[in-house]
C-alpha cells in the first residue's frame, strides 16, 4: 500500500491538537508527517506517533523541498488565505478548517457522509464546512435524499470551545466571578444570541454561514432556511433544534430507522426514559446524535430533531481527517 506525507498547519492550536488526537486513532497511511505552526511555537517538540517532532515556523517558502502530499490547515482565514494558495501551487492538497475558502465557487465544501464525490473536484484546496453546518447536514442527508426538503428552520446552542481558547476560558474564568474578554458579555450563566458579527440584514455570520453553507453541499439554491444561532455555558459539544418542512409525508418510525442506518449518525430517542442526546454525551466522540424525532404538528410533513456532536472533533478535526481519509482512498483505486 501507498503511502503519503502530511503537514499540520497550526499544530498548537485547539483543532490542531485534536488532529493529533484524531490522527493517533485513525491510523492513516501517513509515512511522514510535517508540523508548522506560528514563530512563536517553532522548535517546539510535539510527540506523536512514538516520534519527537520539530515545529516549524509557517513562511512562504516553507513548503519548499518537501514532499508533502495533504496539508490539513487550522490556522485561522487571513492565514489560510495566504498560505493554503501557496501550499497548492507546490501540489499540495490542502484541507482547510477556517471559512477562507468556503463559499469560493471552485473550493469543495465536503461532509464526507453526505458528499464525498465533490473531493474529486478540488483545484489544490478542500472546505471543511463550520462545525454547526457539519452536524446539521449530516443528520439531513438521510431526509433530503429519501423525501425532499423545502425548508429548514435552524436553532442551534453552541458550546464555548467553538470560539476556540479565549472561549473555554471565558466560561471558566467566569466561574470565578471574572470579567469576560473574549465574549461581548459575561456566558457563565447565560445565553448570547450573538455568534461572529452582525451584518445589514439582521443575520449574523455564523447564521448566514450555516444558510449558505447547507445550499452549497446540498447543491440546491431553492432550499428555504433561516437560523439563530445562540452561545450557551457548556464547555463542549453543539446542540441544534433543526425544523425540517419536507417534500412528502412520511411514516415517523420509517423515518427514525432511516436515520438510525445512516451514516455517521447515532439515534438517542427514549423520551419514555429520559433518553436523548446531550453535549455531555458526545464529548470526545465522532457520530452526530439525534433525538427527539417528532412530527411537527403545525405543519404537513414538518419533522422536528435534536441533533448534538462534539464541534471540535467532528465540527472540525475528524472531518478533515476523514476527507484526507477519503481523497486518499480515491487515489489508491
Amino acid at each position: 500500500m501507498k503511502k503519503f506525507n502530511l503537514a499540520i498547519v497550526g499544530v498548537t492550536g485547539m483543532v490542531g491538537q485534536k488532529f493529533i488526537e484524531v490522527l493517533e486513532e485513525r491510523k492513516l497511511p501517513i509515512e511522514k508527517y510535517y508540523m508548522f505552526a506560528s514563530a512563536r511555537s517553532a522548535g517546539s517538540i510535539i510527540s506523536f506517533m512514538g516520534k519527537d517532532y520539530v515545529i516549524e515556523e509557517l513562511t512562504p517558502t516553507c513548503f519548499d523541498d518537501k514532499d508533502i502530499d495533504i496539508a490539513l490547515f487550522s490556522a485561522g482565514g487571513s492565514v489560510s488565505q495566504t498560505y493554503a494558495p501557496i501550499a497548492a501551487d507546490k501540489g499540495i492538497v490542502v484541507i482547510d478548517n477556517s471559512s477562507a475558502w468556503r463559499m469560493e465557487e471552485s473550493v469543495p465544501l465536503v461532509v464526507p457522509e453526505v458528499n464525498p464525490e465533490d473531493i474529486l473536484n478540488h483545484k489544490g484546496i478542500i472546505s471543511n464546512p463550520n462545525c454547526s453546518t457539519i452536524q446539521a447536514v449530516v443528520a439531513l442527508k438521510p431526509l433530503y435524499d429519501r423525501y425532499g426538503i423545502n425548508r429548514i428552520v435552524y436553532s442551534t446552542y453552541q458550546a464555548v470551545s467553538g470560539a476556540g481558547v479565549a472561549g473555554h476560558n471565558d466560561l471558566e474564568n467566569g466561574v470565578k466571578g471574572e470579567s469576560p474578554k473574549n465574549f461581548p458579555h459575561p456566558i457563565f450563566a447565560n445565553c448570547i444570541p450573538h455568534i461572529d458579527s452582525f451584518l445589514d440584514n439582521g443575520y449574523t455570520k455564523e447564521e448566514m454561514k450555516m444558510m449558505d453553507e447547507t445550499k452549497k453541499i446540498f447543491k440546491d439554491n431553492r432550499l428555504r432556511i433561516t437560523a439563530t444561532t445562540v452561545r450557551v455555558p457548556v464547555y463542549n459539544g453543539h446542540s441544534e433544534s433543526i425544523n425540517v418542512e419536507l417534500n412528502k409525508d412520511f411514516d415517523l418510525e420509517e423515518l427514525r430507522d432511516l436515520l438510525s442506518n445512516s451514516p455517521g449518525i447515532t439515534v438517542i430517542d427514549d423520551p419514555a426514559n429520559n433518553q436523548y442526546p446531550m453535549p455531555i454525551d458526545c464529548d470526545g466522540k465522532d457520530q452526530v446524535f439525534v433525538g427527539r424525532i417528532r412530527r411537527d404538528e403545525s405543519l404537513d410533513n414538518g419533522v422536528n430533531l435534536w441533533v448534538v456532536a462534539d464541534n471540535i472533533r467532528k465540527g472540525a478535526a475528524t472531518n478533515t481527517v476523514q476527507i484526507a481519509e477519503k481523497l486518499i482512498e480515491y487515489w489508491q483505486k
